[in-house]
């Protein structure tokens, strides 16, 4: 269990203590120190087949490239593969840990999404153009702000923009790494706080995380290209897990409102549906976007689908949350191996985990 220092101690007081109690069901499950995992005679009633999952454990062993994976089924562990206690960078997954952060300080005014970046100060390296600095916090948090300046990291859409200034602000989504490190900057400028000290104030303290170590934690990027560095996050399969728990109770742990339902209610929204996703190649796609957060959305938005998200990240770094079934999917691929689980296998792990869980499908797969 982690050890907070005085001044983060202090503020998850503020966070946890004082939260108001929410009602929880009698029977729900959390993790304390440690995960409850099902053992493999008990799976059956859960409504889990041993044999089945057998066949996700060959999949994974035989065709893709996972390093972790961890299953949560109503709070108890059901399926586990690999490391699931290593840490490793977790890549975009950092982006909706990041929009998970902002709700505290939303909601107490002390972030304020419709200030501009004018009214911030922020600007950046050769200047933003006159129409980008009227974009807001909410443009930048949503992927929306039609600034296409160039990021201090790579990995995302960029290269595919409409030229600089041609977009209003809030009028248009492209997934931009720029959008997203400003948003860090916009965070850390309006609350005072260093993002991985609210991590662990905010998430990792409340969740109990068994793996965390504050001091991997380093923000990156060549700040000659922007002044707006990337702040990548390294968690374990196993905390990972934690977070997608986290918001399978929209923002409830063990009774306790970690963060506010409202504000998880509302990440993992559709502000842009999938009809309007760029580029248009996106749009033949599965998801619309939220908050940081991907949300299924379209036709396919249905049965185990209706209502589910996922934080995801380059190489293979997933968690998934399907309200429907209440059950999370925490998966990763360690980057260290230069090594990436294509679409196509960890497809095919959920569609062998839905079939361990006896999921019945009308017709195809919403992904065909």
């Amino acid at each position: 269990m982690i050890r907070l220092r005085p001044a983060v101690l202090s503020l998850f007081l503020v966070l946890v203590l004082f939260a108001p109690a929410v009602a929880q069901s009698t029977d729900a499950v959390f993790p304390g120190e440690q995960w409850e995992y099902v053992r493999p005679g008990q799976l059956a009633d859960h409504g889990w087949d041993g044999r089945a999952l057998r066949t996700v454990m060959e999949h994974l062993r035989d065709d893709s490239n996972s390093t972790g994976v961890v299953v949560v089924d109503r709070g108890r562990v059901v399926f586990r593969f690999g490391d699931i206690e290593e840490l490793s960078y977790v890549a975009s997954v950092r982006k909706s840990i990041l929009a998970m952060l902002y709700g505290y300080w939303v909601e107490n005014s002390t972030i304020d999404l419709d200030a501009t970046l004018e009214e911030m100060g922020m600007d950046d390296i050769g200047g933003l153009l006159a129409i980008e600095r009227q974009a807001r916090i909410q443009d930048l948090v949503t992927a929306r702000s039609g600034v296409y300046h160039p990021a201090s990291y790579s990995g995302d859409d960029l290269s595919q923009a409409p030229p600089r200034g041609s977009q209003q602000p809030g009028s248009y989504m492209l997934y931009s790494n720029w959008d997203f490190n400003a948003a860090g900057a916009a965070f850390e400028l309006a609350t005072g706080r260093d993002i991985y000290d609210e991590l662990q104030a905010q998430l990792a303290g409340p969740l109990q995380f068994e793996d965390w170590d504050r001091s991997m934690q380093q923000k990156a990027g060549n700040l000659t290209v922007s002044q707006y560095p990337a702040y990548p996050i390294w968690v374990s399969t196993r905390d990972m897990a934690r977070i997608g728990y986290l918001m399978l109770n929209e923002g409830s742990w063990n009774g306790r409102q970690v963060i506010s339902q409202d504000w998880a209610r509302r990440i993992t929204s559709v502000v842009t549906p999938l009809e309007e996703m760029n580029p248009v190649r996106r749009r033949d796609g599965y998801f619309g976007y939220g908050y940081m957060w991907w949300v299924w959305d379209g036709p396919r938005a249905v049965g185990p689908f209706e209502g589910a998200y996922t934080a995801r990240g380059a190489w293979g770094q997933w968690i998934t949350v399907f309200p429907a079934l209440d059950l999370v999917i925490a998966h990763k691929t360690h980057n260290v191996y230069r090594r990436t689980t294509s679409w196509e296998s960890w497809r095919r792990m959920v569609e062998l985990l839905f079939e361990a869980k006896g999921v019945e499908m009308k017709g195809p797969y919403p992904w065909g």
